[in-house]
């Protein structure tokens, strides 16, 4: 039977979500001990990769089980036998046929960025000094936001088929003395989040025109955009289901 189980965590001591041969990934924890738990092999499969260093504050992946549980006392030992930096908070069966990464129609990325200085947000925002105009900043995110090549804001190494994203939304919202970039799209390429954020941080600060994001789009080079920031900013805020795959929580 297959389920979707609701995941948060922190990524700061993770080499990103994918398994890797000589790193501690959040996928191979998981999967390690769900195997234990439950006394079978599990593998799993998630809705979307996150890289080193980044946070997610909801994601799901989905699972095969074949022996029987009940859910809480499930997620109740996960949680026990888990890091505290990582936390499973539901867990629900669905149909034999959903998959948490092809079944996704919409993922939601957040950076933070914090204005003062703060050692309690070291590893969760990018501390940036300096004037930043914001206004001028949402009118660059602005033009993101449609059915769009982001050759540019994407990590040269990469194993995609296509560099077409839809973004849904893209703003900046000033939350006391943080500043955060929303963005929503059906899909991101690695690195695509932290080089839109590297390039508008360029034009808030005034080295570019909000106009160049669309020279740097049309350009397909990822030279031709501004660096990519750190990612201890950058949160996986949710992922988003056809109405009815499963119950979204209130």
């Amino acid at each position: 039977m297959r389920y979707f189980f609701g995941i948060s965590y922190k990524g700061t001591d993770f080499h990103g979500w994918q398994r890797q041969k000589n790193a501690v990934s959040i996928q191979e924890i998981v999967e390690a001990r769900l195997s234990i738990i439950l006394r079978e092999e599990i593998s799993i499969t998630a809705s979307g990769r996150t890289d080193k260093g980044v946070h997610c504050r909801k994601q799901y992946f989905h699972a095969d089980i074949e022996g029987e549980f009940e859910e809480k006392d499930l997620i109740y030992k996960l949680n026990s036998f888990l890091p505290d930096t990582i936390v499973i908070h539901t867990i629900e069966k669905v149909d034999d046929q959903a998959n948490a990464r092809f079944d996704a129609i919409e993922r939601v990325y957040e950076y933070f960025i914090s204005r003062e200085k703060n050692p309690f947000l070291l590893d969760t925002s990018l501390y940036v000094p300096g004037p930043l105009d914001i206004t001028v900043m949402n009118s660059a995110a602005a033009l993101l936001i449609g059915k769009q090549d982001f050759t540019s804001f994407s990590k040269v190494k990469t194993d995609v088929n296509t560099f077409i994203c839809t973004v849904m939304e893209a703003s900046w919202i000033q939350e006391g003395e943080m500043i955060v970039f929303r963005i929503s799209a059906n899909r991101f390429l690695r690195g695509m989040v932290r080089a839109l954020v590297g390039t508008m941080l360029e034009v808030g600060q005034g080295k570019r025109d909000y106009h160049a994001i669309r020279d740097i789009l049309q350009a397909k080079d990822r030279k031709v955009a501004g660096p990519a920031v750190a990612p201890g900013g950058l949160f996986l805020a949710d992922v988003k289901y056809p109405e009815g795959l499963i119950k979204r929580e209130t």
